[in-house]
């Protein structure tokens, strides 16, 4: 797992690297210590039971939602299940399936990338429907190093375009992030 990590870890760099080109910046932007210095780096590994999703009656393997951070690898076994929302302001969402490739990473951009492009990147919202087999994949979650800044980038603004987000410190927002997305069990008495 810790080679894995590690692995993993370059791939994201390398993948950061073709996002600060495709942003106009330069190839090294993110590498810099005060960006990708000091990642927070997360291997998560997952198992959906073999159930079966039944999104009606809200029944899902993994609700619809995006990742918080920079980017999100994700390694699948060869059973469906992944759907993506290419559209998440549409009314109604469309939901498309993700084939499973093997030996490739999914790759999901998240929240802090949206705020740090000013939306020219969106984060990708996805859920996972389970179809009554077993799956199982391993995400790996980067985020900037806890002290950096998250600003909209120069080549992401101008007059007609100005930031549309606060800059705010990458600690600051994961813990805002996960504060509203984890319910205080005091407030359930």
């Amino acid at each position: 797992m810790k080679k894995y990590h590690q692995e993993a870890l370059e791939v994201t760099k390398a993948v950061s690297r073709l996002i600060a080109l495709a942003l106009d910046l330069d190839v090294d932007f993110f590498d810099r210590p005060e960006f990708l210095g000091r990642p927070i780096a997360t291997l998560r590994l997952l198992h959906y039971e073999g159930k079966l999703s039944d999104p009606s009656n809200g029944i899902f393997g993994a609700g619809a939602h995006s990742d918080y951070g920079l980017i999100t690898l994700l390694a699948t076994d060869d059973v469906s299940g992944l759907q993506i929302c290419k559209d998440k302001d549409a009314k109604p969402q469309i939901w498309e399936y993700v084939p499973p490739l093997k030996g490739a990473f999914v790759v999901n951009l998240g929240d802090m990338l949206e705020r740090w492009s000013n939306g020219v990147f969106r984060s990708t919202l996805h859920r996972v429907l389970a179809n009554g087999q077993e799956r199982f994949s391993i995400a790996y979650f980067m985020e900037p190093s806890h002290d950096c800044l998250v600003e909209c980038l120069p080549t992401c603004q101008s007059k007609v375009n100005p930031p549309r987000y606060p800059p705010i410190k990458c600690e600051t927002y994961l813990l805002q992030r996960y504060k509203d997305t984890h319910a205080d069990r005091n407030s359930y008495k």
